[in-house]
């Protein structure tokens, strides 16, 4: 019975420690999310505020905000995640200090009843007696290793006592290190919501503003949806007409296809191509060294004015100014695109997947060029009025737009 129950015991303290590991291992997690969404802060806050503004553009402004705010709720809400998963493993923490102090009053106890009952039988004489008192010699053994193996019981009684109370500092410093750890995060997560109250306060001064000409800025953003729906159309063309043109020079087209195809009839190396590309889907490098999504895919509200909706066939990447853009895989230059103020757009194809590339200028490939993954292509154009340096960047099988960030590494 007595075996059984250590046994019992023995497993439930393995079980425990177990869960502990786990516990940290998911805290180290959260720990490492908390620390990269405060450097991704620290970058996007640096970002903005250095941007350089030749005039006032408040939708800009609010743009900005708006974005400093919502990485601000990101390390908020890891720290929050933090301090939780750490409040727990002080709990159990208290809860193992709390065993280990009952176990080390239970062990008192009995040590010392054993060193009473030693003093009452301490003397050699008592100890003499008690061997010959036995009626014979196996008898007379068998008490002389019971002594033996009471003495040995009693140093391991207090082995244990010590090593019970050497582990109980130990859980006890560290409850203190995790509570000091804790607080440190309590006090960062009050030091942001603060910082985030004062930018909400300036958020709601310049929506103020912008809501005095609101029309204007409707018809601005509208001119500028309209802008981006021209050059996505001209992009679709060059793709459809490359299309086209990759078919009627294909000896493998399929007999009797139309010449307006919108899928790529593609030889076995371009196939080969395609298929390592998408075998890459999720870990594609960024088409930037460093940036951050200002604008994600598909159909949003306007993120100032609710009543605008805007439509993104891909992602806009803010960046620091002078960066280059990069191709995200080994491909060929399909096209180049000129845009309005002589920015360019420039076309790579991986098999039957397009990569697209606008807002550029002073181009390092041309058409035809062969470039390799994180292959510079050229500068992203830098906005002197915003100060901004944004990166346009679409992803297409065929003539189809897909979610780049379902294929760009943690984007």
């Amino acid at each position: 019975m007595q075996f059984k129950i250590q046994h019992f015991l023995f497993v439930l303290s393995l079980l425990l420690c177990v869960n502990v590991s786990a516990q940290k291992t998911k805290r180290q997690v959260l720990e490492a999310q908390r620390i990269q969404n405060q450097k991704d802060q620290i970058y996007i806050n640096a970002l903005l505020s250095n941007t350089k503004r030749k005039e006032q553009n408040l939708l800009s402004d609010l743009k900005d905000i708006k974005l400093k705010i919502k990485s601000r709720e990101k390390v908020i809400n890891s720290i929050s995640n933090e301090a939780n998963e750490l409040g727990n493993e002080i709990y159990v923490n208290q809860l193992e200090i709390n065993k280990n102090e009952r176990d080390l009053e239970a062990l008192k106890k009995d040590y010392a009843d054993m060193i009473y009952k030693s003093y009452k039988s301490k003397s050699q004489n008592s100890r003499l007696m008690f061997l010959l008192s036995s009626e014979n010699f196996f008898q007379a053994y068998k008490r002389f290793q019971y002594m033996k193996q009471y003495t040995s019981f009693r140093k391991v009684q207090a082995d244990e006592i010590k090593l019970k109370t050497t582990k109980i500092q130990v859980l006890v410093d560290t409850l203190k290190n995790k509570k000091s750890l804790n607080q440190k995060l309590l006090n960062k997560k009050k030091a942001e919501q603060d910082s985030i109250e004062k930018e909400k306060n300036q958020q709601e001064n310049l929506l103020s503003q912008v809501k005095k000409k609101e029309g204007k800025y409707e018809r601005q953003i509208r001119q500028f949806q309209k802008e981006e729906e021209r050059i996505d159309a001209q992009i679709d063309k060059l793709i459809r007409e490359a299309i086209v043109a990759s078919n009627r020079s294909s000896e493998t087209s399929p007999k009797g296809s139309s010449s307006a195809s919108a899928t790529f009839t593609l030889t076995a190396e371009a196939k080969e191509l395609a298929s390592k590309f998408t075998s890459n889907k999720g870990q594609l490098p960024w088409p930037v060294e460093k940036g951050f999504i200002s604008t994600y895919y598909g159909k949003q509200p306007h993120p100032i004015l609710k009543t605008a909706t805007i439509q993104s066939n891909g992602v806009r990447i803010t960046t620091d100014e002078g960066s280059k853009a990069r191709a995200v895989f080994d491909g060929t230059v399909l096209a180049i695109q000129v845009m309005s103020g002589n920015k360019k757009a420039v076309l790579i194809q991986h098999g039957n997947y397009i990569s697209v590339y606008k807002n550029l200028e002073d181009l390092k490939v041309k058409t035809g060029d062969n470039v390799k993954t994180k292959q510079e292509i050229g500068t992203i154009f830098t906005d002197r009025v915003t100060g901004h340096t944004i990166l346009g960047f679409l992803l297409s099988k065929n003539t189809a737009t897909e979610d780049p960030a379902t294929w760009i590494y943690r984007m």
